[in-house]
């Protein structure tokens, strides 16, 4: 890729986020925050060879990053957005980007997806995508009988589609290796009914890599903390699960928090020692990370909230009584001094 193909594609990726800054809630339809984008690529890396896709591709400014930190210039893109603006932003921001081969489709991921081999979903290396936030009437009366068998685990409630599209995307990777990156509203951690049945198969399956909270307030049109959920195929012997909390690890911005470099690496390196089993049960860095074995989810009845895991809280410092007492004595004698000199000046100016 030339330098003058990253500068253009550079500046029309600026002009899109700065789009997106004024755009309010709209935002979040068609553009992830650049530090969200870098951190889900870099959780989610991939290697050489990789098909990479994104299902709500959004500008595509996610997969984007997902290619910008893939192990080298061997990969191939694929994406589907269901808004028609949207898929023409994404279509150009790849082409500026140099990425000419990308596999951009128009259409309804959930109810018609485009990108199949035979009668089945294309199986891809690496699965990214920051979902529209529990989307109403997604499609579940047509999906009951789905021909792709993507809701093994049942289906999602009508008027919450989070699982629907996490469902979509675990089915979607490769069997063995595929990995899944998402970026999700906290109820997913914890919702019950449908959804909690949905996050107990998928648990019980040994697909649940990380859990990761993000500060509030780092998207476009919503002030809500997310989180980012690590799905693997691939992790065989290994039951735990990676619990984050980096919700209070941000700078403020002037319309939204952002996550700086050094956030991202925090994040990355502890997510790369849990991968190389460095990482025992339990407490691993104090407010920040926990590993939990899968005995401790069951245990939990598979409740993600990530308070349940990471421990941040803070005690209040400890009240003096007798120090409060005599503070409260020394006002009440300060005020009964103020109260008398009022009666006085009042007097003077007879008005008492």
């Amino acid at each position: 890729m030339s330098e003058g193909k990253d500068i253009i594609g550079d500046a029309y990726e600026f002009l899109i986020a700065n789009f997106a800054s004024d755009a309010g809630k709209k935002a979040g339809e068609f553009y992830t925050p650049a530090g969200v984008s870098t951190l889900t690529a870099k959780l989610t890396k991939s290697k050489s060879g990789a098909r990479i896709y994104d299902p709500t591709c959004g500008s595509a400014s996610l997969l984007i990053k997902a290619a910008q930190e893939a192990e080298d210039n061997n990969f191939s893109l694929y994406g589907q957005e269901a808004n028609g603006s949207t898929w023409a932003l994404a279509v150009m921001n790849m082409f500026l980007h140099g990425f000419d081969n990308a596999s951009i489709r128009w259409g309804d991921t959930l109810r018609n997806p485009k990108h199949i081999e035979g009668d089945a979903l294309m199986k891809f290396d690496t699965v990214v995508a920051n979902p529209p936030f529990s989307l109403d009437k997604w499609g579940q009366d047509e999906l009951e009988d789905d021909k792709f068998s993507r809701f093994s685990g049942g289906l999602p409630p009508k008027s919450k589609g989070d699982w629907a599209f996490i469902s979509h995307m675990i089915e979607s990777a490769y069997e063995g290796t595929g990995k899944v990156g998402v970026v999700v509203p906290h109820g997913v951690l914890f919702r019950g009914s449908a959804e909690g049945r949905i996050r107990k198969k998928v648990i019980e399956d040994n697909l649940l890599d990380a859990v990761i909270g993000l500060p509030a307030n780092l998207f476009f049109g919503t002030g809500i903390p997310a989180a980012i959920l690590i799905f693997n195929k691939g992790k065989q012997n290994r039951k735990e699960t990676l619990f984050i909390d980096a919700s209070a690890h941000y700078v403020s911005g002037k319309n939204q928090n952002e996550l700086l470099p050094e956030h991202i690496e925090r994040i990355v390196l502890t997510y790369e020692d849990f991968k190389a089993d460095k990482l025992i049960y339990g407490v691993i860095e104090e407010k920040y990370s926990y590993v939990a074995p899968y005995k401790e989810l069951q245990e939990n009845e598979f409740n993600l909230n990530i308070p349940g895991y990471v421990d941040t809280f803070e005690e209040e410092a400890e009240i003096n009584i007798t120090e409060v007492q005599k503070e409260i004595d020394t006002l009440e004698m300060e005020l009964a001094e103020v109260q008398k000199e009022m009666k006085a000046y009042l007097q003077k100016l007879h008005l008492a």
